[in-house]
């Protein structure tokens, strides 16, 4: 063997050795024809089979069953022949029936002559590959179905120049474009533009670029024109060398929500603001209650004193600034109880302007010649269910406010208007007919903290000494009593507006108040049981009694005063109070009633309970009373 020949063996073994070491690529050939002619280990480790069961095989029985029947083993070598060369990828079936995805490279291999001695094969398994390819696909995919089937949220991308790159069903819905109205706009579009002159798209990128992330609630703008509240996130979304691709961009509506929430804090401080007013409300009554009682005792001890202690002038000036004294304390309870709701109101149907016309000279006199009054009532104004006296203290108590707010005079306007409330929005006013008094000022105002807080029992802006702090209060108390509703309306430096809602009178509606022209007549010497768990109240009232001449029997409580009707005690006239421990009054008169159906029964009371069955029908005394007061009721309850 010559020196050349032997040369090329072992160059020809070499290249054997090297493409037998390759075990990532396949590497065989194969004759012009198809036939497989060598083998590699690469080709044995991932097709499966060994050199002596594959030689002599058609390559084409790597291919899938389809890639067969549509022809594409001839084809590529076919390719390969006609171009010089044939790649692509495609998927293969190794020995065991898998499949697998791989790169294939086919070059044909001619003679010196140009002869085909047949073609040089190399594939790569790129399984891996292919099924990272297809995990993302599928992931990208999905991710996409996500943001296009969410519509509660918009969901979008911005180019690094605040383009919108994308659009999602939620952003169609919440914004109103579509996707080929918004593709390729700035975002600015959907700012109000308040804030575009302000710079705030710009700023928003800005910070998601410097921080990583840009979140908000504020003011956008739809496609109609109309604004909702949003809470937007954007995010910096950048490559793995830290190049800025663009921003990711989510935007929800948030406007119901957050009206869901006002309205509940509104809620929440109505709801604490009436728990307040019934808790102060309830405790003035109570303390009211309990003060008539001592005014009671007072007012009646001074006028028995009265009648005994003679013609001293000294001591009857005493007297007189006592029980004066004692009459502003009875002034200042009709006021706790108007706030609490506890007054004795005697409705009936009242014409407002008349009302006013009857107190004209008065309102002139307590506002003085600085203050102009005027009045604006439509003359088919209907008549409201009110307590006319109640009412005018209501009107006088607001004017002397207004005058109060323009010590350098101004002008009062009293006005009315019919209003309908047709459904029950507000849980103060229930629906129907109702007539709003106004009693308007051109004042010095309030701000916000002082409105709020004037209708508060003894809150006051006058000076120490100057006012209870129950006047708006009271005409409060009064109003929400009769079914209707106090509001306050001002504003610093522009007056205020005092607005009084009042039920109208149901057509032909009597007043329900008790005739003041009651007989006085003189009524014989009775036999009357005073019931009263305050010993003084007690005393105070026998003793009244006993100066009209009256027989009186006392009793501590119920129970002692069933005592007596067991015994066979004789009684023509009964007067209980109504508050009394273990027994009520309205329990002790329905006892009593049962014994002695036909006796003559007068419930004392210091507020305006609620009663029910006959107990409602029976005379009432109010607290504190005098001795014209008991002369009164007794001549009327005996007829």
């Amino acid at each position: 063997m010559s020196e050349n020949k032997k040369c090329a063996a072992i160059e020809d073994m070499r290249f054997r050795l090297l493409i037998d070491a390759v075990v990532d690529y396949a590497i065989y050939m194969i004759d012009p024809e198809g036939i497989i002619t060598s083998w590699n280990s690469g080709a044995k480790r991932f097709k499966g089979y060994e050199e002596a069961e594959i030689l002599g095989e058609h390559f084409s029985r790597f291919y899938t069953d389809e890639d067969r029947a549509n022809g594409l083993p001839q084809r590529a070598l076919d390719t390969a022949i006609r171009e010089g060369r044939f790649e692509g990828e495609g998927w293969r079936v190794r020995k065991d029936g898998t499949h697998f995805w791989c790169h294939v490279v086919i070059d044909p291999i001619f003679s010196p002559s140009g002869q085909l001695l047949g073609f040089a094969k190399i594939t790569r398994d790129l399984t891996d590959r292919k099924m990272a390819e297809e995990t993302l696909k599928q992931s990208e995919q999905q991710f996409r179905l996500l943001v296009q089937g969410v519509t509660d949220y918009a969901i979008y991308m911005l180019s690094p120049e605040g383009r919108v790159t994308n659009w999602n069903p939620g952003a169609q819905r919440i914004k109103g474009y579509k996707p080929e109205e918004v593709i390729g706009r700035h975002f600015s579009m959907f700012y109000t533009p308040q804030d575009r002159e302000a710079g705030e798209p710009q700023r928003a990128l800005e910070t998601a670029v410097r921080e990583g992330r840009f979140e908000s609630k504020s003011w956008r703008q739809r496609k109609d024109g109309t604004r909702f509240l949003a809470h937007v996130v954007v995010d910096a979304i950048r490559g793995d060398t830290g190049t800025l691709l663009g921003f990711a961009k989510i935007t929800r509506d948030v406007t119901e929500a957050t009206q869901a929430r006002q309205a509940l804090e509104k809620t929440r401080e109505a709801l604490f603001q009436a728990q307040k007013m019934q808790a102060i409300g309830q405790l003035s009554g109570g303390i009211a209650h309990d003060f008539n009682n001592l005014l009671t005792v007072i007012l009646g001890n001074l006028e028995i004193v009265r009648k005994r202690v003679g013609d001293d002038p000294k001591v009857s000036r005493l007297l007189e600034n006592a029980t004066q004294g004692a009459l502003r304390g009875v002034s200042l309870t009709q006021r706790m109880l108007a706030f609490a709701r506890r007054q004795e109101l005697k409705t009936e149907p009242v014409e407002i302007p008349q009302l006013v016309q009857g107190i004209t000279g008065l309102l002139r006199s307590s506002l003085g010649p600085g203050i102009r009054i005027e009045t604006q009532f439509p003359e088919d104004l209907q008549a409201v269910l009110a307590d006319s006296n109640q009412l005018e203290l209501a009107v006088l108590n607001l004017a002397t406010n207004a005058r109060d707010a323009m010590p350098e005079g101004g002008s009062v306007t009293l006005s009315a208007e019919a209003e309908v409330v047709i459904e029950q929005n507000d849980s103060t006013l229930a629906a129907g007919r109702y007539v709003c008094l106004r009693v308007s000022d051109t004042g010095e105002g309030m701000d916000a903290d002082t409105l709020a807080s004037a209708t508060d029992p003894f809150f006051t802006t006058k000076g120490l000494g100057k006012g209870t702090g129950l006047g708006l209060s009271m005409v409060h108390g009064f109003i929400e009593q009769l079914g209707g509703r106090f509001i306050l309306k001002s504003t610093k430096g522009q007056g205020t507006t005092a607005e009084l809602w009042l039920p109208v009178a149901i057509e032909g509606a009597a007043a329900k108040s008790i005739g003041s022209n009651a007989s006085t007549d003189t009524v014989p010497r009775l036999s009357v049981l005073v019931v009263d768990d305050d010993s003084l109240v007690l005393t105070s009232t026998v003793l009244l009694l006993e100066d009209l001449g009256h027989r009186v029997v006392s009793a501590t409580s119920g129970a002692r005063a069933l005592e007596l009707f067991e015994r066979g005690e004789v009684i023509d006239l009964m007067i209980t109070d109504m508050a009394m421990p273990k027994m009520s009054g309205a329990q002790l008169a329905h006892a009593v009633r049962l014994l002695k159906p036909d006796l003559p029964i007068i419930l004392a009371t210091g507020y305006a309970e609620r009663l029910e069955g006959f107990a409602a029908g029976l005379p009432r005394l109010s607290k504190p009373f005098n001795q014209l007061n008991l002369v009164e009721i007794i001549a009327r309850s005996m007829k």
